[in-house]
């Protein structure tokens, strides 16, 4: 089997610019101040693993700062996030890890923990390559909010193709770790619906997150929905629930109702972190 090893490069940000500011100071007081109108709700245990949005911050900022906001708490524990979201512009069969070092944002540059990298490239449906990773925005996005709350860490990015959620899952249960580790799955619920189509039908998506029902997920229900199954196949393994943060669609935050784009939080506490 080969040995996998990162190259000594940093990707670049793709998404600066277009889903979030690429001024440095302005992302930076975008952030805090999404985290600052946040709703806070009490956690059930120490958090473990969140959902959160990717669209840009105008549209999903609200939600995916309801998301992390639990992480506040936190902090001094966390130093590696696992970051697993769906590739969006190239295909590819399997989970697929960067070759990179680090990645970039704005507001600096984010190590990869490249230990974990390496042990996740010895997982079954596991493939290494930079190419689907290049222009993303489904992880990227996240980044911000971690460096603006946490003051170290790093991350394992995971982009998911055409992959079971039980091999999701497995990738997932090896990296898993304990209160130093958080896991942060990126998606988007259903798209491009009418705003009372899409309220109905991300309501039944996030009642099958809540009952840990993954297996009736699809395609037109998060475009993360292979991320959020796999995650879904080890918290109800590992007595995890999923509690509501937040629930709406762009029509509720910007732009018109006639397409909209549903957008969910969820948090998974720990209360027996091991």
């Amino acid at each position: 089997m080969p040995t996998w090893s990162a190259r000594l490069t940093t990707r670049p940000a793709a998404a600066a610019g277009l889903f979030y500011p690429d001024d440095s100071h302005r992302l930076r007081s975008a952030v805090e101040r999404l985290l600052a109108e946040a709703p806070r709700a009490a956690a059930s245990g120490r958090p473990k693993a969140i959902i959160a949005p990717h669209a840009g911050y105008s549209y999903s900022g609200p939600v995916a700062a309801a998301a992390f906001a639990p992480l506040e708490g936190a902090e001094q524990d966390i130093e590696r996030v696992i970051l697993i979201g769906p590739a969006h512009y190239i295909r590819f069969r399997g989970i697929c890890i960067p070759m990179v070092e680090g990645f970039e944002t704005p507001l600096g540059r984010v190590p990869l923990d490249l230990n974990a990298l390496a042990v996740s490239a010895e997982m079954p449906g596991v493939q290494a390559a930079d190419a689907p990773h290049a222009p993303e925005h489904a992880l990227e996005v996240e980044l911000p909010f971690l460096q603006v709350l946490l003051s170290r860490f790093a991350a394992v990015p995971l982009l998911v193709g055409d992959a079971r959620p039980e091999e999701v899952a497995a990738v997932l249960d090896r990296l898993w770790g304990g209160p130093e580790t958080v896991i942060v799955v990126s998606s988007d619920l259903s798209h491009f619906q009418d705003y009372e189509t899409a309220r109905l039908r991300d309501a039944d998506t996030a009642v099958a997150i809540e009952r840990g029902t993954w297996a009736g997920l699809g395609p037109g229900d998060a475009c993360g929905y292979l991320a959020i199954a796999g995650l879904l196949v080890l918290t109800t393994r590992r007595g995890l629930e999923a509690q509501r943060l937040a629930l709406c669609n762009s029509g509720d935050t910007a732009g018109s109702r006639d397409a909209v784009v549903g957008y969910g939080a969820w948090l998974f506490g720990d209360a027996h972190p091991c």
